[in-house]
């Protein structure tokens, strides 16, 4: 017997870990897994690279049209990294999320305080922890991205990124991918059994009740 399908409202699944924790593995294998579930696209106001698609990659913006965005409210978070400047598209997110389709983040601990800030009642926020300092080390070498310097960057800001873990509504240890993977999965359903999302639910019990 199928469930009763009862409309209900998405949600802002939010992933956050030091890099080389693996939430990007995470969120790839979820959105594969998943059809329910899409990746928030960001804008940015840097040049695209080979092989990015607007609108898909990213929503590549001048600096100028940035900034008038960020006036007007159009943002659910925004932040400048490096040189450049990065933020969320408000309109698609609440379109998603009013269709009962689940955005995915993948921010660190500022752009979720900014979200939470902004768009707290349909936040689910989960960090990503390594299973100890020398396998995240370990992760991190063995990608082969980045030279040692660039490690060892990394490494002294995972201290700081870790101390945030307290905002979130949940932790995962990633000891394990699928194990991992299946966790997050369990939180992604019950987050959406939640009685507050499932918005068709009042008509379904009157419903439900004139029946019985």
């Amino acid at each position: 017997m199928n469930d009763p399908e009862i409309k209900r409202r998405g949600l802002m699944l939010v992933l956050s870990s030091p890099s080389g924790a693996g939430k990007t593995t995470l969120s790839r294998l979820l959105l594969a897994d998943d059809p329910n579930i899409t990746m928030s696209v960001s804008a940015t106001t840097r040049k695209p690279r080979p092989g990015e698609e607007e609108g898909v990659d990213y929503y590549f913006l001048s600096t100028e049209d940035f900034g008038l965005k960020v006036n007007r409210g159009e943002f659910l978070e925004h932040a400048k990294v490096f040189d450049n400047y990065y933020g969320t598209p408000r309109g698609p997110v609440e379109e998603a999320l009013s269709d009962g389709r689940d955005v995915l983040f993948d921010i660190d601990w500022q752009g979720t305080q900014q979200l939470m800030e902004s768009a707290e009642d349909d936040l689910v926020r989960v960090f990503i922890l390594p299973p100890s300092g020398q396998e995240l080390e370990m992760r991190l070498k063995k990608r082969a991205q980045d030279p040692p310097e660039v490690v060892a960057s990394r490494m002294a800001k995972a201290s700081d990124e870790i101390s945030h873990y307290t905002d979130y509504d949940y932790i995962i240890v990633n000891e394990d991918v699928d194990m991992s993977l299946a966790r997050l999965k369990s939180i992604l359903t019950a987050e959406r059994l939640k009685r507050k999302r499932q918005v068709g639910l009042s008509n379904f019990v009157r419903g439900l009740q004139q029946a019985l």
